[in-house]
């Protein structure tokens, strides 16, 4: 484990419900690294980000993300680890009923923002990271898809998480707002976050190359690790 390790997994099996999903789960994930997670719909994809967001028990093996040990963590500390993480659904689940600042203000309430200053510079912000900054008056209908899965990007950085999990966040998207999507998250990587996305967009994968998980036959398989050695070593170099 390096000094810049955020996500370690050692040796665990993850379950939905009595099912196991993956087994012998192993890695070690980075400050500021971009990684995939592929494979077929129901090869654990899904899982491996909710037992990273404590939304799954660990019942089996080590876990250790954003600082924060997963085994026999306390129901009281799901809060503390969520707000070091930041996560973009497939199917944005924006609230129709208030506009886009109003979707963050909701969060940042909801996470234990209360000085109204610094919630209004922090709204302004996230928008502005996203290419949103004149946009936050309107209604979530009022936007594109791409526009809205911008939203909930914006959404995940509210509270300046060390890790961004994305579960399909280009599902719903053609294929050029999903370039401009992979290009804003390669950018968010950049600023020191890890990223991990969840996909089945080969495309993307080829053109936006990466470090890549692959989910398969109830294992996870790391189909690059060269590729983690080189970016440390070029750290290294620095």
């Amino acid at each position: 484990m390096s000094l810049d390790t955020i996500i370690q997994l050692d040796n665990v099996s993850i379950f939905q419900k009595d099912t196991l999903v993956l087994s012998d789960v192993n890695l070690e994930i980075d400050r500021g690294e971009f990684c995939y997670i592929i494979g077929k719909t129901g090869t654990g994809k899904s899982s491996l980000l909710k037992i990273l967001y404590a939304d799954l028990p660990l019942i089996e093996g080590y876990a250790k993300v954003a600082g924060i040990e997963l085994s026999n963590m306390k129901t009281s500390m799901i809060p503390y680890l969520r707000r070091k993480i930041g996560i973009v659904f497939q199917d944005f689940q924006l609230l129709s009923d208030r506009s886009i600042r109003d979707n963050l203000l909701f969060v940042m309430k909801a996470t234990g923002w209360r000085d109204k200053i610094a919630m209004e510079e922090r709204k302004e912000n996230v928008l502005e990271k996203v290419g949103l900054h004149t946009k936050g008056f309107k209604m979530p209908h009022q936007l594109s898809g791409g526009e809205q899965q911008r939203v909930v990007i914006a959404r995940a950085l509210i509270n300046d998480p060390d890790i961004i999990l994305a579960d399909e966040p280009t599902g719903n998207l053609d294929p050029d707002t999903s370039e401009g999507i992979i290009e804003l998250l390669f950018e968010i990587s950049k600023t020191g976050r890890a990223v991990l996305m969840a996909t089945h967009d080969y495309t993307l994968i080829q053109k936006y190359f990466a470090r890549i998980f692959k989910c398969e036959n109830g294992i996870i398989e790391d189909l690059n690790p060269e590729y983690r050695i080189q970016r440390q070593n070029q750290k290294a170099d620095i």
